[in-house]
C-alpha cells in the first residue's frame, strides 16, 4: 500500500509520521516551494501534545515554546473574571504549550524528512485534480510557477491541503467559506513577561472588542523579553471580510483598544509595538457529513475548517492523522480503512466546528458582559458564580476532546 498526501502542513506531516510509525509507505506533496518559519503563535492543547508525544516530538516542542501555567479571562476593563490551571498544572500528563507556528511546522517537516527520507517529502507540488478507479487514484500536480508536474498513482489520496482545498472543491463543487462578520488582526510583540509569564489571557468579547494574548518564546532577545502573540477580534455589521494576503493596518482596529491600559498590561501599547500586523477574516465552513469518497478522503482544515478559537485546529488535525493511520494499519484495504476513518472522525470534528461558532471557550467573557451590562463589576458573584463559569469551561473541553472527565 502507498498513500499520497496532498499538503505538508501540520495535519499532512503528522499523518506521514503516523503512517511511517506503522510501516505504511507514503509521500507528501507540499505546494510551497520552500518551508520557512513564518506565521505567528499557536497553542498546543493537551490533546494535541498527546498526539505529538506519540510521535516522539513533545520534548522538542516544549523546549521551543512556553508551557502555560494558567488561562485567565478578563473583561474589557481589565477585571479578572475567571482563571484556571492548564496542562500539567491542571492534572494532565502532558503540558499545554504556546509556540511559534513556524517552529511547530519546521519541527514536523524536519522530522518527516529525517524519518521518511527527503524523497518522500516533496515541495513545489500543488494538487490540482484527481481521478480514481477500482485499483487506485491518480493525483495531478502543478508547480508554483504553473508548470505541469508529474502525476502520481497511489492506493489512496489524503487531502491535507487546507481550508482552500482543491480536492474538497472537486468533491463539493459548491464549497465556500462561511463568514460571520468577525474580522481578526494578529501580531507579535517583544516585551517583559505579563502576569506569570506563562499566562494565556482572553480579554473582552467579540461584541465590544476582544484580544487573546499569550507568550510563545522566552528571552527572545537575551534581555529577558518574551515574544508575545496576540490576536484581536471584533464582530461588525459589515459583510466585507479581511484579506488573508494583506498586511494589517493599525488604524483599522487600534481605536477599539486605545484606552485599554490596565494596571497589569497596556493593551494599546502591546498592539502598537507589534513587529508586524497580519489581518484575517474569522471564517470556517459548514460541516459536511462525508469526507471519504472511495480512495480519497479529507483531513485537517480540508475536512473541518473551524474558527481559530480554543486552539483546536491543530489538535483536531493531529487526531485525524493518528485515527486515519490506525485505520489503514488495521484494515489493510485502503477503501475500507478510509470508510472506517470517516465513521470515526466526521461526527466528533463537526461538533467542534459548530461549538466554536456558537459556544467557544471565550463564551465566558460574552456571558459575563451580558449579565453585568458591559460595565465594571463590584462583586461578580452577584451575577454568576465561579462554579458556573468553571462549568462553561469544562463543557467546551468535553466537546473538544481534552477534558479530564470525558463526556458521559
Amino acid at each position: 500500500m502507498h498513500i499520497a498526501i496532498a499538503g505538508g502542513g501540520i495535519a499532512g506531516l503528522a499523518l506521514a509520521l503516523n503512517l511511517h510509525n506503522r510501516g505504511i509507505s507514503c509521500t507528501v506533496y507540499e505546494r510551497s516551494p520552500e518551508v520557512k518559519e513564518i506565521g505567528v503563535g499557536i497553542t498546543l492543547l493537551p490533546h494535541a501534545m498527546k498526539e505529538f508525544a506519540a510521535l516522539g516530538l513533545d520534548k522538542q516542542l516544549e523546549a521551543q515554546g512556553i508551557e502555560n501555567l494558567e488561562s485567565c479571562f478578563f473583561n474589557r476593563f481589565g477585571q479578572l473574571i475567571y482563571k484556571e490551571p492548564r496542562g500539567r498544572y491542571a492534572g494532565y500528563a502532558v503540558p499545554e504549550v504556546g509556540i511559534h507556528r513556524g517552529r511547530l511546522h519546521l519541527t514536523l517537516f524536519n522530522a518527516a524528512r529525517e524519518r521518511l527520507g527527503a524523497d518522500r517529502i516533496l515541495t513545489d507540488r500543488k494538487c490540482v485534480g484527481l481521478e480514481q478507479d477500482g485499483n487506485g487514484v491518480t493525483a495531478h500536480f502543478e508547480t508554483a510557477a504553473g508548470d505541469k508536474a508529474p502525476s502520481v498513482r497511489a492506493d489512496a489520496l489524503i487531502a491535507c491541503d487546507g481550508i482552500n482545498s482543491v480536492i474538497r472543491k472537486q468533491l463539493y463543487p459548491n464549497d465556500a467559506v462561511a463568514f460571520g462578520g468577525i474580522n481578526t488582526w494578529r501580531g507579535v510583540t517583544k516585551r517583559k513577561p505579563i502576569l506569570s509569564g506563562r499566562s494565556y489571557m482572553r480579554v473582552g468579547s467579540i461584541k465590544t472588542g476582544k484580544i487573546v494574548i499569550y507568550p510563545i518564546i522566552n528571552d527572545v532577545d537575551g534581555e529577558g523579553n518574551q515574544l508575545i502573540n496576540w490576536m484581536a477580534e471584533i464582530e461588525g455589521d459589515a459583510k466585507s471580510k479581511n484579506d488573508w494576503n494583506e498586511a494589517g493596518k493599525l488604524e483599522d482596529f487600534h481605536h477599539i483598544y486605545k484606552d485599554w491600559n490596565f494596571d497589569w498590561l497596556d493593551v494599546s501599547a502591546l498592539i502598537r509595538d507589534s513587529e508586524m500586523i497580519l489581518e484575517y477574516p474569522m471564517v470556517d465552513k459548514d460541516p459536511v457529513d462525508k469526507w471519504t469518497f472511495g480512495r480519497v478522503t479529507l483531513a485537517g482544515d480540508a475536512a473541518h475548517p473551524m474558527y481559530p478559537r480554543g486552539s483546536n485546529g491543530a489538535a483536531q488535525g493531529s487526531i485525524d492523522a493518528r485515527t486515519l493511520a490506525d485505520c489503514l494499519a488495521r484494515e489493510k484495504d485502503a477503501v475500507a480503512a478510509l470508510a472506517a476513518y470517516d465513521a470515526a472522525r466526521v461526527g466528533p470534528a463537526n461538533k467542534v466546528v459548530l461549538t466554536n461558532r456558537s459556544n467557544p471557550p471565550d463564551f465566558i467573557n460574552i456571558k459575563v458582559e451580558e449579565l453585568v451590562g458591559d460595565k465594571p463589576f463590584d462583586n461578580l458573584d452577584n451575577y454568576i458564580t465561579q462554579d458556573e463559569l468553571r462549568a462553561l469551561s469544562d463543557n467546551y473541553k468535553k466537546v473538544a476532546g481534552f477534558s479530564l472527565t470525558p463526556a458521559s
